[in-house]
């Protein structure tokens, strides 16, 4: 699963241009299941397992990460840009960016040496930046890239014996285990989402669950943890090492109540996401039609949404194991 991983991390797929991860997806998943690709981009897969589910089942994993889109360029060669969902300008000062997946570049904004008195105090606001591609006019960065065009934040994949690093973990490691489970797991049938443009909106999520109109779903995603240096227990979300999190309620879902009690008292390795706030494609998923029976299980991420977040391995293969268990316990009719 981790040959997986560093794979779908070093493929880009900023918001709205999800197609370096989608077509390595349907290549891993191709033999194992039926599947089709819908107009916004979705992959939507169907696995048959040797026993019929008591209900219809859905998993999701988002395929896009949050990114840059080129909006103007400026006479001598700049391009300017907006944010693609939720990055922190901290996470952006002074970053190497790839265009296209093939144009280089790197964020610009004014050296602190060349600020004074309150200004130095202050992170600059987003709109204040440029990304420097070394080209000499606005005509000649016209020759490399075009208005609309995608960036993300370079980071390379690493691992230790604890630990992995890099970009996109949100929500790779979703479309990691999910790839696994079309697989590996068997037992009974389940759809699949790969969705598109999650950081966006959910948008990608809403469109699929109304196609597969299920009776229950499992979100696979990842969440901030906040346990490091200065940060208060109370504020730690959820911690590196302590097991895949399960979520009671966030920004944009109320969770179903028996299913985050079942995981807890799963006996299986699992924390509860202690912060109401922000959201996922739950959010999309369990208003869809006539309302979706909804759990998110989410890997706990520092540093989420920047290019080097971080993640426990052992909380990876944990995400993997609830998930297996939680399948069974819907489909098996037990919850």
């Amino acid at each position: 699963m981790f040959d997986i991983l560093k794979n779908l991390c070093n493929l880009d797929a900023a918001s709205g241009d999800e197609t370096a991860v989608r077509e390595f997806i349907i290549n891993e998943i191709k033999d194992f299941c039926e599947f089709k690709v819908d107009n916004l981009g979705n992959i939507i897969a169907f696995k048959k397992g040797k026993s019929r589910s008591s209900k219809k089942l859905m998993l999701d994993a988002h395929m896009d990460e949050v990114g840059l889109i080129i909006t103007s360029i400026t006479s001598d060669g700049f391009l300017k840009f907006k944010t693609v969902g939720g990055i922190d300008v901290s996470a952006l000062m002074f970053r190497s960016v790839k265009i296209n997946g093939t144009i280089n570049g790197v964020i610009c904004g004014k050296p602190i040496h060349l600020t004074e008195g309150e200004e130095r105090k202050k992170l600059p606001k987003s709109d204040s930046l440029y990304i420097d591609i070394g080209a000499t006019s606005k005509e000649d960065a016209l020759k490399h890239i075009s208005l609309g065009d995608r960036a993300v934040l370079c980071g390379d994949f690493e691992e230790n014996d604890n630990n992995v690093i890099s970009k996109a973990l949100d929500d790779r490691v979703g479309c990691a285990v999910l790839i696994k489970l079309i697989k590996e797991f068997d037992e009974y049938d389940f759809y699949a989402s790969f969705s598109v443009q999650e950081e966006v909106g959910l948008r990608g999520a809403k469109v699929s669950a109304y196609a597969i109109n299920p009776d229950s779903a499992i979100v696979l995603e990842s969440t901030t943890a906040s346990d490091i240096a200065g940060v208060a227990d109370a504020d730690k979300v959820c911690k590196l090492g302590e097991g895949v999190a399960v979520s009671f309620m966030d920004g944009a879902t109320v969770y179903d109540r028996d299913y985050y009690n079942f995981a807890l008292n799963s006996g299986l390795t699992c924390q509860p996401k202690t912060a109401v706030a922000g959201g996922n494609n739950s959010g999309a998923i369990h208003l869809s039609r006539e309302g979706v029976r909804t759990i998110a299980l989410s890997l706990p991420c520092r540093y989420i949404h920047s290019s080097s977040s971080v993640a426990n391995k052992e909380d990876i293969e944990s995400m993997y194991n609830l998930a297996e268990y939680m399948i069974l316990s819907i489909c098996g009719g037990e919850v």
